[in-house]
């Protein structure tokens, strides 16, 4: 029985899809002129750590300025280029009152995290949130998943791991737990399934479903 639920952010319950690729757009366009990016060439990458996205990119490694470009464009322009996907804060606030135990694992930054898990009432429901600075090894390592299983001392067996990218697949099935895909990934259904989640959720309330209630709360 699943009594722990995970989800990654970017993509999977906040839509920050156009604010990143724009971010991007931005860092690409103004640091590398003669090399324009589209947004076919980025949506691949969504879903690794900002560094590395920038150094497949530029072809550099060492990007800490571009970072820094990408981070000033993206903060200016959070607020009205973020959107909550479709009954998100109904399902997660659902979950919580029927006492599931919730975390977010992503591969952002904690202010960011904060800011957008804030700005749309989630944070209270969150028992652990785990970013990319808790941990040695984002996803698709196992590390960031394992780490907040082990802070809600939580069961393995018992927890799924929601995302949109095959990073979060591998990290959840690197770590023992259900790996669930969402249809309304950028990357496309037909691409998570190659990575073989245990489930691709076509709905948030798909995950009414999956902890076996009952379709009365749909």
């Amino acid at each position: 029985m699943i009594n722990t639920v995970l989800f990654d952010l970017d993509g999977t319950i906040i839509d920050t899809n156009e604010l990143i690729i724009s971010s991007f757009i931005h860092v690409m366009g103004k640091n590398f002129p003669g090399q324009p990016y589209a947004r076919e060439q980025i949506i691949p990458y969504m879903g690794m750590t900002l560094e590395h996205q920038l150094q497949t990119f530029s072809g550099r490694q060492e990007v800490e300025d571009l970072v820094a470009d990408y981070r000033e464009f993206n903060y200016a322009h959070h607020d009205s280029m973020v959107a909550e996907f479709p009954r998100v804060h109904e399902v997660i606030s659902t979950l919580h009152a029927k006492g599931i135990r919730l975390g977010v694992v992503t591969t952002k930054i904690r202010p960011t995290t904060l800011r957008a898990l804030e700005m749309f009432k989630l944070k209270q429901y969150m028992d652990v949130i785990v970013t990319v600075q808790d941990v040695e090894h984002p996803k698709p390592h196992p590390e960031p998943v394992l780490t907040a299983i082990e802070q809600l001392g939580a069961d393995p067996a018992c927890t799924v791991m929601v995302g949109d990218s095959p990073a979060d697949i591998k990290s959840a099935r690197a770590a023992g737990v259900l790996a669930a895909g969402v249809a309304w990934s950028l990357k496309g259904e037909e691409e998570l399934r190659k990575y073989e989640p245990d489930v691709i959720l076509q709905d948030m309330t798909d995950l009414y479903s999956l902890l076996g209630w009952e379709s009365k709360l749909r």
